[in-house]
């Protein structure tokens, strides 16, 4: 049989095709057009002495390129003694590893606390997945996964480490879906654990903290400094709040007749309201935070901007990196989480208040589960006695500091 010509069609003569009929591409390739317009790619082929017409997506969603890549595939089923129809139910039947990473977010992404969880689901699973994502997801080997995971696993250890977990779920949920059997090529224990090396449990190391004694100092050169992100920093500090905690926080948040700022479980580490008592100097800030939002907004009832520290683009709090960047400039090598270590040393070290109350003041999590159950207050009026003492030595002059804090006895 002489071999048939392969691209006969242009991009351009295919799109404006409407004579209903089949047109040939070549190689079992044909745009089929029904009598009212409609429009699909087929695949013809004889197999055992018949002719099958197989159909391969429409003609306006699929391009003429795709549909050419999908008969070529064909083709090469044809000569290697496989049936395209078969292949084509199976295909159907058996989704990429891709659609399952897609499939799983979708269904699990209403039960993580913030969009940027979701985000770096998609991200991982796109960026780093994408050797596997067109394979069906009964292929994938435990080759596939160490192909993605041993570039990363030393270099970006963990990346690597969420990633390999990300895909053990994504092929467990495929398995529960009856898509795929047999053990999980992306499982740690027993499998890949015998496979890549193991890592030192701390290989980020702590968060770099500026010496407690040198706080005060710190701010005062802070306090002169203009700029969102300089108030958003010296709130940071005088509240020993994580950065995303400050960047979120929202005018509806935060009581002034009270001083109370009242972050919401959904924006929390422990996914529990904490409730924040300001000291004078955080009201201040925020005072004068609004009292600006105000002016911008053109208004005296309501702020235009939701955030307390606006960024640049509208209805967006500021970057992230705003406040690490000023701290880099003004203090080189220190980190704004390293404030929440600097605070807790101080507390320590210098004064009488209980353990229970620092690490409430930190919204840490009660490792003791039974401590835990029995812990209903959250110590407020005491965390605000801490706080006040706090911001009092965040802006005591240095001079003053000559003799250390006497021990504060609570109340």
């Amino acid at each position: 049989m002489a071999p048939r010509t392969l691209n006969k069609l242009s991009a351009k003569k295919a799109e404006n095709l409407c004579t209903p009929g089949r047109h040939s591409d070549g190689g079992g390739l044909f745009l089929a057009i029904d009598k009212w317009g409609r429009r699909r790619w087929v695949f013809m082929y004889v197999r055992r002495g018949r002719r099958v017409e197989l159909g391969l997506g429409g003609g306006r969603d699929m391009p003429l390129a795709a549909a050419r890549t999908e008969a070529a595939t064909l083709r090469a089923a044809l000569v290697s003694g496989q049936d395209p129809k078969q292949i084509r139910a199976r295909d159907d039947q058996i989704p990429t590893f891709g659609e399952c990473a897609d499939s799983y977010i979708e269904a699990m992404q209403s039960g993580w606390r913030n969009p940027k969880h979701a985000a770096q689901w998609r991200m991982t699973l796109k960026t780093y997945c994408e050797p596997i994502r067109k394979l069906p997801v009964d292929e994938i080997t435990t080759e596939d996964v160490l192909d993605i995971l041993q570039p990363l696993w030393m270099r970006v250890p963990e990346t690597a480490k969420r990633l390999r977990g990300r895909i053990e779920n994504v092929l467990d949920a495929a398995k529960a879906k009856g898509k795929r059997s047999g053990e999980n090529p992306a499982r740690w224990r027993g499998h890949l654990d015998q496979l890549l090396p193991k890592r030192q449990r701390l290989t980020r190391g702590h968060h770099a903290a500026l010496p407690y004694e040198e706080v005060s100092a710190f701010m005062t050169k802070l306090a002169v400094r203009e700029g969102v992100a300089a108030r958003a920093l010296e709130l940071t500090i005088l509240t020993a709040c994580r950065t995303s905690e400050v960047l979120g926080a929202s005018w509806d948040e935060v009581d002034f007749d009270k001083r109370i700022w009242v972050i919401p479980e959904a924006r929390m580490k422990a996914a529990k309201e904490h409730r924040v008592p300001l000291s004078e100097r955080a009201v201040e800030i925020l005072e004068a935070q609004h009292k600006e939002a105000l002016e911008r907004a053109g208004e005296r009832e309501k702020p235009l901007e939701c955030f307390v520290f606006p960024g640049p683009k509208p209805n967006a709090p500021l970057s992230t990196m705003a406040m690490a960047m000023l701290l880099r400039r003004m203090r080189p090598g220190m980190t704004v989480h390293g404030f929440r270590s600097s605070f807790r040393d101080w507390a320590s070290e210098t004064t009488g208040f209980p353990h229970e109350v620092c690490e409430m003041a930190l919204a840490h999590v009660i490792a003791n589960k039974a401590e835990a159950a029995y812990r209903r207050g959250d110590l407020f009026e005491k965390r605000r006695k801490l706080m006040e003492a706090w911001a009092r030595y965040c802006t005591i002059p240095k001079a003053e500091k000559v003799v250390p804090l006497r021990k504060q006895a609570l109340a």
